[in-house]
């Protein structure tokens, strides 16, 4: 068990097995509780978000049990996206918030995430700390005295405190009315919260994925599958459509002819906007390594900057908050406004699209198109270990190989995922053909190399 419990986006992995067993969800909530203990004299509060998975109820539970031993006061709310958690930690003035979710993966795995009492997920030093507790099979744990043990309630008007605060991220005296707008919420969090913020901003709503069953959370729907969504776009002729990922943290977007439109197309549209109202300091964007080279030529065109930080959202807001920048995301969809918000948030993003869509009085299809992407292959291979690239020179020469073919003119991308037994090979190039061709030979020699 000596191991980091967690990934990019906090402990992910299949219900029922180690690590994402109740067994450790129990440790994790008291050695949570624990670190996050102020004072002997505090009231101690979290607050507990899940998405729409059947596992979700054992890992509530048994967080719940945790953290009241310690001496936390439980709120749960109950389904509700990842970023109205980070701003019902803030709002309630908790000490820390939690989320029951494996985001984007299938329903038959779960993850739990933290939030600090500031609304920004934690840095790996803290993961690492809390880590340290759950992984001691002899840590002593600190238990307060039985008077000081904590209580679990519910709060029932979570969802719409969360749609107050997205509708007010949204220019006052400014509607929706006259649009019709397909919302695919992918069986997920966002089921209930997404469309009526809609609505209740006066757009005609056409929904998709909001009938979680939890089994079905992002099965063929979603931000992993936009297909549906544009599909639904073109059928009923609505303006544009949405589609939001199992805990409603990334945006997935189409114009009203049905062109998807990925995190990278929506950064460069929003950051064009911000630049235009001179709301970006700096003019700099972070991105990460994933994200498509136009985004950065197109920054550089304006006389903007695009920084990279490693993949993932917190990666992203950690850069942010270092440099500076105020707007960043990744080519995923996880879009973070930071005047309004400290983590990636689907809605609270397209509502911004939105905003632009009414100033400039045009289609999503007239403001959009700004990013000739270079053609980009992804290929996921499953590995048997993580093991550092150098320590198999057969990759290191593989990659030289290609990349002196490229000349420049392109790059190559390994990485491992954070939540998953994958190794993640990227090619970009001006050449499709070759990007497929070098693709494949790359993933070829590290499944030869990784999965045995």
């Amino acid at each position: 068990m000596a191991q980091r419990l967690f990934g990019t986006d906090g402990l992910r992995g299949r219900a029922n097995t180690y690590p994402m067993t109740a067994e450790i969800a129990l440790r994790l909530g008291i050695a949570a509780g624990v670190y996050f203990r102020r004072a002997p004299n505090c009231q101690h509060k979290v607050v507990i978000g899940k998405d729409t998975r059947l596992s979700g109820y054992t890992f509530e539970s048994a967080l719940t049990a945790g953290l009241c031993a310690a001496g936390m006061h439980v709120i749960m709310t109950g389904p509700l996206p990842t970023p109205a958690i980070s701003f019902l930690t803030r709002s309630m003035r908790a000490d820390f918030g939690v989320v029951i979710s494996a985001s984007h993966n299938p329903y038959a795995d779960n993850g739990i995430k933290f939030f600090d009492a500031e609304g920004f997920k934690l840095p790996d030093e803290k993961e690492d700390a809390i880590s340290a507790m759950v992984l001691d099979q002899g840590y002593h744990w600190p238990y307060p005295d039985s008077s000081k043990i904590g209580r679990a309630t519910k709060i029932d008007d979570a969802g719409g405190r969360y749609i107050v605060y997205t509708k007010g991220c949204f220019p006052a005296g400014r509607t929706l009315t006259g649009l019709r707008i397909v919302v695919d919420c992918a069986n997920g969090a966002s089921y209930k919260v997404a469309p009526l913020a809609l609505e209740e901003l006066g757009a005609e709503v056409v929904r998709i994925g909001t009938e979680p069953n939890g089994i079905n959370i992002n099965d063929h729907c979603g931000a992993l599958y936009p297909e549906t969504m544009s599909a639904k776009v073109k059928e009923v002729r609505a303006d544009l459509g949405i589609a939001l990922d199992g805990d409603a943290d990334r945006l997935i977007m189409a114009d009203e002819h049905g062109h998807i439109l990925d995190g990278d197309q929506l950064m460069a549209m929003c950051a064009q906007h911000l630049m235009e109202h001179e709301a970006l300091p700096g003019n700099a964007v972070v991105a990460t390594a994933m994200s498509n080279l136009a985004l950065e030529l197109f920054m550089k065109e304006r006389g903007g900057r695009l920084l990279r930080s490693k993949v993932g959202d917190r990666y992203v807001m950690e850069m942010m908050r270092r440099e500076g920048v105020m707007f960043g995301g990744e080519q995923s969809g996880h879009l973070i406004f930071r005047q309004f918000s400290t983590t990636g948030d689907g809605l609270l993003a397209a509502l911004q699209v939105l905003h632009i869509m009414r100033e400039k009085e045009r289609p999503l299809s007239e403001i959009s198109g700004l990013l000739t992407l270079f053609p980009q292959k992804l290929v996921n291979v499953h590995v048997e270990k993580k093991l550092p690239f150098e320590e198999r020179p057969a990759i290191g020469e593989a990659v030289r190989k290609v990349e002196e073919a490229l000349a420049g003119r392109g790059r190559v991308l390994l990485r491992y995922s954070g939540t998953e037994s994958l190794c993640r090979v990227m090619v970009e190039a001006e050449d499709e053909l070759k990007v497929e061709q070098y693709a494949q030979e790359l993933a070829g020699v590290v499944q030869k190399e990784l999965s045995r």
